[in-house]
């Protein structure tokens, strides 16, 4: 593997490819640091820093996208989700709205259409999303006066414009790293964000040794731990069903087509991180109903019944990511086209007859599978909830050990790795691992 580091410095392509990237996420963290005009950055950090501890509120998930940015109110505080949010929903708009999914089939043309509609409904939400956020913070500011120097009119627009330039100028870095640099600009950006939380989380978990909240047994069964999570997130993303596919053989003038075998990767989690960040985003609205209601009644039924880290947040998290997974599954994956497209090319799977039967097939391990990669994406889920009541640590260092951060940063590493390792390949240099090669995601 030290070799092929090496080798990546030889290919001036590569090398000029790998810097451009490195700059311009650079840029997106420098922006990170630059405040909204008329807030106290550091009040607002001071009060994120107690949510956080507890598990967060419907912005914690945001500012961890965010690096951070979003706790201190800065330029690009919202961070690239509006974008996010926008590709999921005309995602699943392009299976239900004849025109959209008329323009995802015609080619080129089309994905630019899309690509652009997409890139109007960010600026939409990002607007949206920066409105509620400034009410949120005057909100915050008349409990605790000093985070906001002016409020008033001029700081709400202020608040908006500046947010929403700052998630327009983050989509258009993503977009510039996608084309020009390598990997997925957008998936980059949402990743370095959330490493940039770890050397914070690094420390914390060095003064609460040093306190005497963790021995040294606990330390290394957390490192232990972290490893097998990493593992075991490793093995989810990269985990596929491989369906045996046969070609006949077709005999055109004097040329013989066909009669190959094949396969047809089927992921075992086809929705990825997905699941959890809708349950999430879902489930952080009671807590932020306790944080805004002044109905007393409500508050103390959500606090007394729906805490955080009670059962019932749990169970209900579970099933909810149980669900997604097979909403999102279901969404993208198509098993009468599938079946019909192996139909026409003379494909069929050995044992099965083509058509209806191999659609049925399909589907029946489809939903198989996703059984199988739903429980192990909950079990990743929870697995930050589990080690901080076992080992009664912050919520900023369990968060490092399952849950949305670690499911994006192993698939974001793993696809950008097999990039690398395909420019490394075309050269006649060996990639990462010698037996074998790195899988990408489908």
């Amino acid at each position: 593997m030290l070799d092929a580091f090496k080798n990546i410095f030889k290919v001036p392509e590569l090398k000029k490819k790998l810097f451009f990237t490195f700059g311009l996420l650079a840029v997106c963290r420098l922006g990170a640091y630059v405040p909204v005009p008329g807030v106290n950055g550091r009040i607002l950090a001071e009060w994120f820093t107690r949510k956080e501890a507890g598990g967060g509120t419907i912005f914690g998930l945001m500012d961890l996208f965010s690096g951070g940015a979003l706790s201190k109110c800065t330029v690009f505080g919202l961070g690239i989700m509006p974008y996010i949010s926008a590709s999921i929903i005309f995602q699943l708009l392009v299976a239900v709205v004849p025109f959209l999914e008329k323009l995802a089939k015609e080619g080129e043309l089309g994905r630019k259409k899309l690509t652009q509609y997409t890139r109007y409904a960010t600026v939409v939400l990002a607007m949206f999303q920066g409105l509620m956020y400034n009410k949120f913070i005057l909100t915050l500011n008349n409990e605790s006066p000093g985070i906001v120097s002016d409020p008033g009119l001029a700081f709400t627009l202020i608040t908006m414009i500046t947010l929403t330039a700052g998630t327009a100028f983050l989509m258009w870095l993503g977009e510039q790293i996608t084309e020009r640099g390598i990997g997925n600009g957008i998936s980059l950006i949402i990743t370095i964000n959330i490493l940039s939380r770890l050397p914070s989380a690094v420390f914390l978990a060095k003064d609460q040794f040093l306190s005497g909240q963790l021995n040294l047994g606990s330390v290394l069964i957390l490192v232990a731990l972290m490893v097998f999570v990493t593992a075991g997130v490793v093995a989810v993303s990269q985990g596929q069903r491989k369906i045996p596919v046969q070609y006949a053989k077709r005999i055109v003038g004097r040329k013989v087509y066909g009669g190959q075998s094949s396969f047809l990767p089927l992921r075992v989690s086809q929705a990825g991180v997905i699941p959890i960040i809708f349950a999430s985003s879902i489930l952080m609205f009671p807590q932020t109903i306790v944080e805004w209601t002044k109905i007393e009644w409500l508050r103390d039924f959500i606090g007394r019944w729906f805490p955080y880290d009670g059962g019932l947040y749990t169970a209900t998290y579970a099933a909810l990511i149980m669900a997604f997974c097979y909403f999102w599954t279901a969404m993208q994956f198509n098993p009468i086209q599938i079946a019909d497209d192996m139909k026409r090319y003379g494909g069929f799977v050995p044992g099965i007859r083509p058509g209806k039967p191999t659609a049925e097939y399909l589907e029946n391990v489809m939903v198989k599978i996703t059984f199988v990669g739903a429980v192990a994406i909950v079990i990743i889920a929870i697995m930050p909830r589990i080690i901080g009541n076992i080992f009664n640590v912050d919520y900023r260092i369990s968060q490092f050990f399952g849950g949305t951060g670690l499911l994006i940063i192993v698939g974001v590493m793993l696809d950008t790795m097999r990039q690398i390792e395909s420019h490394l390949i075309m050269r006649h240099y060996e990639g990462f691992v010698k037996k074998g090669r790195l899988k990408g995601r489908i």
